[in-house]
């Protein structure tokens, strides 16, 4: 079983469709094994997106996703990192796939409602970011 982060980000919390994509997730056949509702601060979120750091668009990245909530999951399955991939859709919303996270729920491609790990590499760095060994597998 291979497991990946989620990120339920702040524009799509604030407009109450972190019901509906949970269960675009499961019925996607992912299983949530770990959630919780987190406030990221500047450093939190320049910490995170640091392998962005020298992108035109990273102080206004960190500035949306420090503006509110957001809702962090783990998510598990076979190939759960394409599967949850090709649920949320392409990055900017206008050339995603009917159906997907992103075409149903985000604004714009900063605005797009979701991230997720992009590789088994990213996930082992992100998915720690958020979450301890016990709340992940009950281990001291």
């Amino acid at each position: 079983m291979e497991r990946t982060l989620s990120l339920i980000k702040p524009d799509a919390v604030a407009k109450n469709n972190m019901g509906a994509i949970m269960q675009m997730l499961e019925e996607g056949e992912l299983r949530i094994v770990c959630a919780k509702m987190v406030r990221l601060n500047r450093s939190q979120a320049e910490g995170f997106y640091a392998v962005h750091k020298e992108r035109p668009f990273f102080g206004s990245l960190c500035d949306f996703m420090t503006s509110g909530p957001i809702m962090a999951l783990v998510l598990e399955g076979e190939g759960a990192i394409a599967k949850y991939r090709g649920i949320m859709g392409a990055t900017n919303p206008a050339e995603a796939a009917e159906g997907t996270i992103r075409k149903r729920f985000a604004s714009n491609i900063e605005r797009n409602a979701c991230h997720g790990s992009d590789a088994p590499e990213t996930a082992a760095v992100e998915i720690p970011y958020f979450f301890t060994d016990y709340e992940l597998n009950g281990l001291a």
